[in-house]
């Protein structure tokens, strides 16, 4: 299993490389399909940061908003919210839950745009999807090749939400679930610090991306 140095680092470039997965997956899929959706969220930001190149040397936070846009709205933040707190997720007030959902949008979106700015072609295999389309869930497995190391294994969890639409809910490397990873350190925190100060750190972390 990957210790916590390797997770954050494969972290900074999981997402474009989750979606350069179904980027090349599978050009005839249907439009409302995952492949589909995320291959043209991919295509999509790959010609944004061409297009934006000069202006991201020169102004790296210009990817926040590219994030935001063109990749974000494939992820269901109130799912993953609830997720990562878990059990406190109940014991949160309504006011405590739309600020938590928020804040860790934004925390999510700066991890995804430093992905976005680091990402370097890493090479990866690509395995068969999992689960069943008619359930309405699936994970989509893959494996980063590592030069000179072992293979790290991946997979990004979607689900279909009653509107139809596929969303991201959740990613694992190497078995670790970024929902529980960040659900550990929420609860530690919770529990000393009690719910409010959790939002209020989160929200000085995030205090120069606001979106």
């Amino acid at each position: 299993m990957a210790n916590k140095t390797i997770f954050n680092k494969l972290l900074t470039v999981l997402i474009l490389l989750a979606l350069s997965v179904f980027y090349v997956a599978s050009a005839k899929a249907d439009a409302t399909d995952p492949q589909s959706l995320i291959q043209n969220s991919t295509e999509n930001m790959l010609q944004a940061l061409k297009d934006n190149e000069v202006e991201l040397e020169k102004d790296p936070s210009i990817i926040f908003g590219l994030v935001e846009s063109i990749i974000m709205p494939h992820f269901d933040f109130n799912k993953m919210a609830k997720l990562a707190l878990g059990r406190n997720w109940r014991k949160a007030s309504s006011e405590q839950k739309e600020q938590f959902t928020e804040e860790f949008r934004i925390l999510l979106i700066r991890s995804y745009s430093t992905a976005m700015l680091e990402y370097t072609d890493e090479k990866i295999n690509f395995l068969p999807t999992r689960g069943d389309l008619k359930k309405k869930k699936v994970k989509v497995p893959m494996e980063i090749i590592q030069p000179g190391g072992p293979s790290i294994p991946m997979a990004l969890s979607m689900y279909q939400n009653k509107a139809d639409v596929w969303k991201v809910y959740d990613v694992k490397i190497d078995g670790i679930s970024l929902v529980t990873n960040y659900r550990s350190t929420f609860a530690t925190q919770i529990r000393n610090e009690g719910m409010d100060k959790l939002i209020e750190s989160l929200v000085k972390k995030n205090e120069k991306v606001k979106i």
